[in-house]
């Protein structure tokens, strides 16, 4: 580690903030009804799409409506992304006659891009038509984030209703997510990164013959399009296998920095939006400091863990100096550490170096922002999280100092503390018991590229993954099977949608309560000593929920390597 390092890193998590803040602002402004920039422009478009789906924009929905139309139009941009790829091969836009997937692969596919996953068991470039790219693909990036912004929206709404059923339009809202939020900020992020050397052609693959008389087949496409909103929705996956690796999707330093930040843009907003809708800018002020804290620890960790390098290359060969297997020297350790940490705790799954390449003590970081899913993470579901955390943390402190249990001026009770504890607990069962049966089936384990205790985190990864809804992949394990698709593709729409329908249904009860005023007997949330106990709640149940199946994967393998000893 450097001065230097350290100061990349401090420097973009700053920039971060310095973008977010203003941006959290502007979302609360566009979904409380009041002016925004984009107004003026879109306005006329967002009723042309009103009257196309036949939307009354006036019409309030109480949660359960809400939940319907979220499901229903998830349900069938399934639908469509299925059938899309099934005969892709047989659509325009296919200059290098790319096959249609297999059944199983579109359904893994498929859940995982309406999922907001975006899991790849593919490659982007060579098993990918351009159609596909484009049309199931961007369009799902899209509209699966709008979907995660929109299901927090309605959530902060119902914390700033007094015995109001109505939590908006869902309509409306994703429309403006989209409209307001999503495209403007895409479509400018694009350009940039054009002008970075990004592509973006509709000209097929070309085939370059190398000094050494071989040939090399060159794909390339609409990059830039998907790169853009693949970072701003928090969706992950990549045109290319080698995904933000690739000199066509992060050509250099610069646009590294740049998908950074627009990985973390919108979830960081999220918490100032959080503030505004509570008109409680203390209680912002404190999650910024915690969860920004535990992102620069991570990406420190991750830093200081592979500067450090692997003792067994110096007791064996006496090599020293980082661990740069598997990372693009272009971006140099310190980018590239804040880029893992990142495109864990934000629920991306875009990668610039492979996990599985990690020295073991820094692969901990992603499994752990994975783990807890909500070290601001995923678009809106990240901040959804954050108050499924913050319910739990007001319960238990509260059965502690022998108080009836409020957050933001709302009794909670027996039935917001069930459901809260069966969103919470879902999280760790779609991990561990997939990850169990994997382990059982001959075929789970035959897709392992590495034995021993690396092997198994490989799996446990890839489960541990598609519940976050992250995408990102260790990068040893061949998902590309029948059971790996299918598994991983439940995994992803259970991880998704149970937890979802939960916080909403908890948004329903709370929004039909009134806003009882702050008193001497009030337990506050905005403060730091409340801040400590909540992360001490956040570890503790992440401790006891995963520490033993890390201790069979990265830490094991941390063990063996600090012993010297080679896995088998």
């Amino acid at each position: 580690m450097t001065i230097q390092g350290s100061f990349q890193i401090l420097s973009v998590m700053a920039i971060l903030l310095a973008l977010a803040i203003p941006l959290g602002v502007y979302i609360y402004r566009v979904f409380t009804g009041r002016r925004s920039w984009f107004e003026p422009a879109v306005a006329p478009v967002e009723r042309v799409l009103y009257r196309l789906i036949g939307v009354d924009p006036t019409v309030e929905m109480d949660w359960k409506a809400y939940i319907k139309s979220l499901l229903l139009l998830n349900f069938v941009m399934l639908l469509f992304a299925f059938l899309t790829l099934r005969i892709m091969g047989h659509l325009p836009v296919n200059p290098d006659h790319v096959p249609s997937m297999p059944w199983a692969l579109a359904f893994n596919t498929a859940a995982s891009f309406t999922t907001n996953t975006d899991w790849q068991n593919y490659a982007g470039g060579s098993q990918m038509t351009y159609f596909g790219q484009m049309f199931p693909i961007v369009f799902l990036q899209f509209t699966s984030a709008a979907t995660g912004l929109v299901s927090a929206i309605a959530f902060l709404r119902a914390l700033a209703n007094s015995r109001s059923k109505n939590l908006g339009n869902f309509w409306v809202d994703i429309i403006f997510a989209l409209t307001r939020i999503m495209l403007p900020i895409a479509f400018v992020s694009a350009i940039v990164l054009i002008a970075l050397g990004v592509p973006e052609t509709f000209l097929g693959s070309q085939t370059a013959h190398t000094l050494q008389g071989a040939t090399q087949i060159i794909h390339r496409g609409p990059v830039a399009a998907l790169e853009a909103i693949k970072q701003l929705g928090t969706n992950g996956g990549g045109f290319f296998n080698t995904n933000s690796a690739h000199p066509f999707e992060n050509p250099n330093a610069l646009s590294n920095v740049i998908e950074i930040l627009l990985m973390g843009l919108v979830s960081t907003a999220l918490v100032t939006t959080f503030g505004m809708f509570l008109k409680n800018r203390k209680m912002a002020i404190v999650l910024y400091v915690f969860l920004t804290s535990l992102l620069l620890i991570g990406a420190f960790v991750v830093y200081g863990s592979e500067a450090a390098g692997n003792p067994i290359l110096t007791h064996l060969l006496g090599i020293r100096g980082p661990n740069m297997e598997g990372k693009e020297v272009a971006y140099g350790l310190p980018l590239t550490s804040m880029f893992v940490s990142s495109t864990t705790a934000y629920s991306t799954g875009a990668v610039d170096a492979m996990h599985d390449s990690l020295t073991p003590l820094g692969s901990m970081v992603p499994f752990a922002f994975m783990m807890f899913n909500m070290v601001f993470g995923g678009k809106g579901v990240g901040i959804l999280n954050i108050i499924l955390f913050l319910i739990i943390t007001v319960f238990l402190s509260g059965l502690m100092v022998g108080r009836t249990p409020e957050i933001f001026g709302k009794k909670i009770e027996a039935k917001e503390i069930k459901l809260a504890t069966f969103a919470l607990l879902v999280h760790p069962f779609v991990i561990l018991v997939p990850t169990a049966i994997a382990l059982l089936t001959k075929t789970g384990v035959a897709s392992m590229g590495n034995p021993g205790f690396q092997g198994f985190s490989e799996v446990l990864y890839a489960f541990t993954s598609g519940a976050a809804n992250n995408g990102s992949a260790f990068a040893g394990l061949n998902g590309d099977t029948t059971f790996y698709n299918i598994a991983i593709g439940l995994v992803m729409m259970f991880g998704r949608y149970v937890s979802i329908i939960a916080m909403l249904a908890i948004a329903g009860l709370l929004t039909m309560k009134p806003i009882i005023p702050a008193s001497s007997g009030t337990l506050r949330t905005d403060t730091f000593s409340f801040g400590w106990v909540f992360m001490a709640v956040v570890f503790i149940v992440g401790a006891l929920t995963f520490f033993p199946a890390l201790s069979l994967g990265p830490i094991a393998t941390q063990i063996q390597m600090w012993s010297l000893h080679l896995a088998h």
